[in-house]
């Protein structure tokens, strides 16, 4: 079922309760004020959009993603890898990771896992401002494999029992790196990064359920990747909890899976979804390549009124690239 948006835009919805295609846009030329509208009431509304063929560079990437918002990244190296003379973007490539870290970092860390569910995150969740918008493009994809997950943290909320939504709305939740993978102390490479953790690291309190700031919409903001523990609860308490929660989380018929190829580009509302990368990466000899920005967000708003609070580290801020 197509839509119709600003002259032309056609809008395909892919699943139920999220993602959709906008056709008709050329995202490397300037867009009109009411293209840029048209797309973030598309976006709104799916929480996930995506653009097939589209001829971005890196350039074109951040001029795009400056008609959303203003960018944002984490600072200096703890960005992570950048193209040369484009500090605003990430490059999302397990490669260029092992480079930096010296050995394959996603491939050790995935049997770290606490559960299965444990990659669904929101992006930079650890921050008291997470980005409110991503947009990521594929530059180098594998043949097969290498899909990226979708979910509606939206419908995760809305799927609760009533009385659940009613205790969740009163809850909150601590965010940091690393949350849910178990690092150990017998492992020397766990210790050096449990060492930087305590040294120099995001950590935030965020509400369970975080109200939209233009929709008004309630999304059960507890990512796996990140969440510690539920405040004012007993572990056990918190634990079984956080069960439930990421268990609606990943209910398949709240996602969407998107098969990359080069020049797609994917924008999502990172104050209602979560995304779960690929597994699958390590049984392929294909490069695959993304590049990704993040728009500046605010600080989450919970039902009863709380705002997000950081405990450690610095709110994300404006990135000036002068």
């Amino acid at each position: 079922m197509a839509e119709a948006l600003d002259r032309g835009i056609g809008v395909r919805r892919l699943a139920g309760r999220i993602g959709a295609v906008l056709d008709g846009v050329d995202l490397a030329v300037p867009l009109t004020g009411s293209a840029i509208t048209s797309i973030r009431a598309a976006l709104l509304r799916h929480k996930v959009v995506f653009f097939r063929g589209q001829r971005l560079g890196h350039a074109e990437h951040i001029a795009f993603g400056r008609c959303l918002g203003e960018l944002t990244r984490r600072p200096g190296r703890k960005h992570g890898v950048h193209p040369d003379g484009y500090p605003e973007i990430l490059t999302v490539d397990p490669d260029v990771e092992d480079t930096r870290h010296g050995r394959r970092f996603e491939e050790r860390f995935r049997p770290k896992a606490l559960a299965p569910h444990s990659g669904w995150h929101v992006d930079l969740a650890a921050a008291a401002n997470p980005p409110a918008i991503s947009v990521l493009r594929a530059e180098a994809v594998p043949p097969y494999g290498g899909d990226t997950q979708w979910t509606s943290l939206v419908a995760a909320y809305q799927g609760l029992a009533e009385p659940l939504r009613a205790l969740a709305d009163g809850l909150r939740a601590e965010h940091t790196l690393h949350a849910a993978t178990r690092l150990l102390l017998s492992d020397k490479e766990d210790v050096e990064i449990l060492r930087r953790l305590t040294e120099d690291t995001l950590l935030a309190v965020h509400p369970v359920v975080r109200v939209h700031p233009e929709t008004g919409e309630r999304a059960l903001f507890t990512p796996p990747a990140s969440v510690t523990h539920l405040l004012g609860l007993l572990p056990w308490e918190s634990h079984h909890l956080l069960e439930l929660f990421h268990g609606h989380i990943g209910r398949p018929e709240y996602t969407v899976r998107w098969q990359w190829a080069p020049g797609d580009v994917a924008v999502w509302d990172n104050r209602a979804v979560a995304h779960l990368q690929p597994a699958d990466l390590d049984d392929s000899e294909h490069r695959r390549t993304l590049y990704r920005v993040t728009v500046l967000g605010d600080r989450p708003v919970g039902p009863d009124g709380f705002t997000s609070e950081a405990l450690r580290g610095e709110p994300l801020a404006a990135y000036d690239a002068r």
